[in-house]
């Protein structure tokens, strides 16, 4: 081996490639342990309209003490999507000491039975609010198809002149609304031939002029049944 050259300069290449790594692993370790590098400021770069900024500063103060590099961002955006209000997080590390947070909140579009509220993206989340919205009523995970038809339905009413207040979907998908004024709806389970029932309803119900309807029962083929108010 000692009278080869290949093998010689081979061996001495390698050795220098471990050198090498050893000493970029001690130098990474440095600098993770350092406190030459602390984390000084965490900023929320977009402006908040929902979540409580003395709630999320406090949940990105427990995270962002110690080193920039081993600032443990991943759990900060982890925790600060725990904070009511917030539907998203990212944290960017800003040379040389700054932590970087953005944060996307939800934006209510209805409340969800008693337990909380659904975003427009028709995702459900904790929290409370005092805007006036309306109610879905649903089995868990039909948050997203109870917002869609939401929108659906509220076009076709509106000739009615009373907001859509309530969507209900049973556990054996049929569907119900409920008006501003009082009126309740009963479509049943299929909603897509529901559609044209419920434009044939509104279209009478514009016509006649009955406001003083209460119950409107729409899961006939070629007609409704209505019951008026006493």
């Amino acid at each position: 081996m000692w009278d080869n050259p290949r093998l010689l300069n081979a061996a001495a290449g390698f050795l220098v490639g471990i050198t090498a790594l050893a000493c970029a692993l001690a130098g990474a370790n440095w600098l993770l342990r350092s406190s030459l590098f602390p984390v000084r400021v965490v900023d929320v770069s977009t402006p908040l309209e929902r979540v409580s900024r003395e709630d999320l500063q406090a949940v990105l103060a427990h995270y962002a003490a110690g080193n920039f590099f081993a600032a443990r961002i991943d759990e900060m955006r982890a925790a600060a999507e725990q904070v009511p209000w917030v539907r998203r997080a990212s944290v960017r590390r800003v040379w040389p000491d700054r932590l970087e947070v953005a944060i996307e909140e939800h934006v209510a579009f209805a409340r969800w039975g008693s337990e909380g509220l659904v975003n427009i993206q028709g995702e459900r989340f904790a929290a409370v609010s005092d805007a006036e919205l309306p109610l879905f009523i649903g089995p868990p995970g039909s948050e997203a198809e109870i917002a869609r038809r939401y929108g659906r339905f509220a076009e076709q009413l509106a000739p009615l002149g009373s907001p859509l207040e309530r969507v209900v979907l049973s556990a054996r998908h049929g569907w119900q609304l409920r008006l501003a004024n009082g009126l309740q709806i009963t479509l049943g389970r299929d909603a897509d031939a529901g559609d044209d029932r419920l434009a044939r309803f509104v279209s009478a119900y514009a016509r006649a002029g009955n406001a003083r309807a209460e119950v409107v029962d729409l899961r006939y083929p070629n007609g409704f049944a209505v019951r008026s108010r006493s």
